[in-house]
């Protein structure tokens, strides 16, 4: 007979959990394995809501596993390490991002490159070594192998770095891998939510031109004046999509709605490159014409392996790079679910979890 989830492994945990496709969350009791030798157990302090939260908790995928804790921008304290762990003791700020486990020895994993392993384990709705379920970091502790672990630098402030481990990691990795990380290149950033406006400040770090592209001006402002983008560019005024056309060397797309990818292709130059880092749940319409033209790219990019997300994180910390947050106790999770479904969050929620995710909140 199949163990409840707080049977499965001996160490006690207690989250908040979605049941079933409303999506909605409630505390719920479950189980983490014991520190192996080559574990970290961390206690969580701080977890950011990513919009494929969102996504798994209703099923929009279509592969959510019940009962699911979310949560893969997992920032706190090391409390626990095993006796082969190397990088880590404890004491030490850690966090954890989107994966905890991959096969270690494919090609993929060999070159740094974990989060393309088809063995990939994610953080939670994943199935771990040993069949157990994976739950993320709506929770009050995890236990992770040292390997997809990173290391928080002391000058980091942990509620807002933690955004970093998805949202940060997932466009940082394409600016790098795609060749726009060198000043003076002229960088598009399509829209500015949770990922875009952290793909606006890597870009602007590296001492890119930033164009950021959006459906209307409302965040115009908020772009140019606090984010430091050269130029805002509204997608639907043709007038101003035709003066810049062929003008930008590539574009992030972080837009997780359907939407049409003509007018963005025409915005870049020969070779330019349109890289997607968005997820819509329907298949987007690719024209073929406008890439034949000028021997241009659509390409897609998924967070990052481990050895690039430490170096993502120590050049946040290097260029003072954090999220822009609104940090909320686990009782309104549901709320800033609803919320972040409007759109209405600049630009990422962040659980206060070590401080208000209390044991007595079961009901």
């Amino acid at each position: 007979m199949e163990k409840a989830p707080e049977e499965q492994h001996p160490v006690k945990a207690f989250g908040w959990a979605a049941r079933d496709t409303s999506g909605v969350l409630s505390p719920f009791n479950f189980s983490r394995r014991a520190t192996g030798v080559k574990d970290v157990k961390i206690k969580i302090l701080y977890c950011g809501i990513c919009h494929s939260d969102l996504h798994s908790v209703k099923n929009e995928w279509g592969f959510s596993n019940y009962p699911l804790v979310p949560g893969h921008e997992i920032v706190g304290v090391a409390t626990e390490v095993g006796c082969s762990v190397n990088k880590f003791k404890v004491g030490d700020k850690v966090g954890v991002g989107c994966m905890v486990g991959s096969c270690r020895s494919c090609q993929n994993c060999t070159n740094d490159l974990e989060n393309y392993c088809s063995r990939m384990i994610l953080t939670y709705n994943g199935v771990y070594h040993d069949g157990t379920p994976t739950y993320g970091g709506y929770s009050d502790n995890v236990v992770v192998d040292e390997h997809f672990v990173v290391q928080i630098p002391e000058n980091m402030p942990l509620d807002a770095v933690a955004p970093l481990l998805c949202a940060g990691i997932t466009t940082y990795s394409p600016l790098r891998y795609f060749g726009l990380d060198k000043p003076g290149m002229n960088v598009g950033v399509v829209g500015l939510g949770g990922l875009g406006h952290v793909a606006v400040k890597f870009a602007k770090a590296f001492g890119n031109k930033v164009t950021v592209i959006s459906t209307s001006t409302h965040k115009k402002k908020e772009a140019l004046e606090h984010l430091g983008a050269d130029s805002f560019l509204v997608s639907t005024d043709a007038d101003e999509m035709q003066a810049v056309i062929a003008t930008l060397d590539g574009i992030i797309d972080t837009v997780s709605a359907v939407h049409t990818l003509f007018p963005l292709i025409s915005l870049l130059k020969s070779h330019g490159k349109l890289i997607m880092v968005g997820a819509p749940d329907r298949p987007l319409e690719l024209p073929i014409f406008p890439l034949l033209a000028g021997r241009k790219i659509v390409a897609g990019s998924g967070i990052g392996g481990m050895k690039e997300t430490q170096e993502m994180v120590d050049f946040a910390a290097k260029h003072n790079i954090t999220a822009d947050i609104e940090v909320i106790p686990i009782d309104y999770i549901n709320t800033a679910m609803d919320r972040l479904a409007k759109g209405d969050v600049k630009y990422r929620f962040v659980i206060d979890v070590g401080n208000t995710l209390k044991k007595e909140c079961i009901i």
